[in-house]
């Protein structure tokens, strides 16, 4: 009898919806441009007052069945915004490593995710994390971890993403819907410490992180613990409401961008 395994044989199912994750690494916000937050921030979603950059650079553990674990890197940024008045953010990056991960998040959730190179470097309290793609270490985050945040652990986490199918002969368009996501996140932190540190955003061509400026840094903290990740189908959106933005997910140094304002004299 032969195989073929070009069709889904008998799997080890997970026993919820949710994917079990043992995580740690780094969490932190930052201020950036207002005229850039307003040119990155698709529609429906709107901007919170401050003009503010979420991110984690975080390794991960995905428990992916009783018997399966895959531990990845993973760089994940965000506009913090609101849809319909709750909060979130929109992921405009995500970077991690392996295939397997990447294909799957685009495909099902809709999120913007590459394959990339991560590191991760502890000396005592000082941590050091980067994400390399194409040769270039395009982020960098590093800082001591100090005291212990007297917060709760337990909570959770909205992050919004654009699920679509590029048209096969029109560029810019989509054959068939596009949706709006969300993707559901539960953090339970055994630890939560703050940090002071920096964010460094080198220049790539194909990952262009540092035409979003780090102008102050808002918030840094150490993490690790328990998650859950999953997700959910908001609604349909017009396709000419990512379209402009769908280029951040693709490797193209030819892109040029567009202008947005100077920033204005404090």
């Amino acid at each position: 009898m032969s195989k073929l395994r070009y069709i889904q044989g008998p799997v080890e199912t997970r026993a919820s919806g949710m994917l079990r994750n043992t995580v740690y690494g780094i969490r932190a916000t930052y201020e950036t441009d207002p005229d850039i937050i307003a040119a990155l921030l698709p529609q429906p979603l709107v901007a919170i007052e401050r003009p503010e950059i979420w991110l984690q650079m975080v390794h991960v553990a995905m428990h992916v069945t009783e018997t399966d674990t895959v531990e990845i890197g993973a760089l994940t940024m965000g506009v913090n915004c609101t849809h319909e008045g709750a909060p979130g953010a929109y992921c405009f990056h995500m970077a991690m490593e392996g295939e397997t991960v990447v294909t799957s998040g685009r495909e099902r959730f809709g999120e913007p995710k590459k394959i990339a190179e991560t590191h991760f470097e502890r000396n005592g309290d000082h941590l050091r994390a980067t994400c390399s793609r194409h040769g270039v270490t395009y982020f960098e985050i590093e800082g001591t971890i100090g005291e212990p945040i007297d917060q709760p652990l337990k909570f959770e986490e909205h992050l919004f993403c654009y699920k679509g199918m590029p048209s096969i002969d029109q560029p810019g368009q989509f054959d068939g819907d596009v949706f709006l996501t969300r993707l559901n996140w539960e953090r339970n932190y055994d630890a939560r410490r703050a940090m002071t540190g920096t964010i460094t955003l080198r220049d790539s061509a194909f990952d262009p992180l540092a035409d979003i400026p780090v102008r102050r840094i808002v918030d840094m903290q150490y993490v690790e613990g328990g998650t859950a990740t999953g997700g959910t189908l908001l609604r349909k959106v017009p396709g000419e409401w990512i379209a402009p933005h769908w280029v951040g997910r693709q490797d193209d140094p030819r892109n040029v961008g567009v202008d947005v304002g100077k920033r204005k004299a404090a």
